[in-house]
């Protein structure tokens, strides 16, 4: 009977493991080359940020941190690029309320700088200079997100249910 005991009790434990990081999409646009190498000014650099996880069985998500760069110069587009690194998590006995954040802070974390790496490469290969993205905290970006997302439910249910979405993380 204690063999059947040992196993349980290492099968509540919490886990958290990376079974595979990858890079999902990759796309580079240059609408204006070549005539955009010959222009003497800097581009401007615009860079949006996504995050996403999605459940792919009872145990394992994928997650995923999508990037854009858009660089002008004036109102020419240099180039568009966007790149989406992905990774497979195992993720068993963490309760409900630790998984969003896990998914959500944690996940886009490791995969950042990947993705960084990624478009950095890509840029430098189709001929500009690199772009040096900073680092991201994933934790503020993920509270921002919860904020963003009560506010909107606030507008959709209406004031009554203001005091539940204000204290949701």
């Amino acid at each position: 009977m204690s063999s059947d005991t040992q196993p349980q009790s290492s099968d509540t434990q919490p886990q958290f493991q990376i079974q595979r990081v990858y890079l999902k999409d990759l796309s580079l646009e240059q609408p204006n080359s070549p005539a955009i190498f010959l222009e003497q000014e800097m581009p401007n650099i615009e860079v949006s940020v996504n995050v996403q996880a999605d459940p792919l069985s009872e145990t394992i998500y994928e997650s995923a941190v999508t990037i854009t760069i858009t660089a002008k110069i004036g109102e020419k587009t240099a180039y568009l690029i966007e790149g989406k690194q992905a990774g497979i998590f195992e993720v068993r006995n963490i309760p409900q309320d630790q998984l969003d954040p896990l998914l959500g802070i944690s996940c886009p974390t490791i995969l950042y700088p990947y993705l960084r790496a990624n478009l950095a490469d890509a840029i430098t290969r189709a001929g500009f200079p690199p772009v040096h993205l900073s680092e991201i905290n994933f934790e503020a970006f993920y509270h921002e997100r919860m904020q963003a997302l009560a506010a909107q439910q606030n507008q959709t249910v209406g004031s009554s249910d203001a005091g539940d979405a204000a204290i949701k993380h």
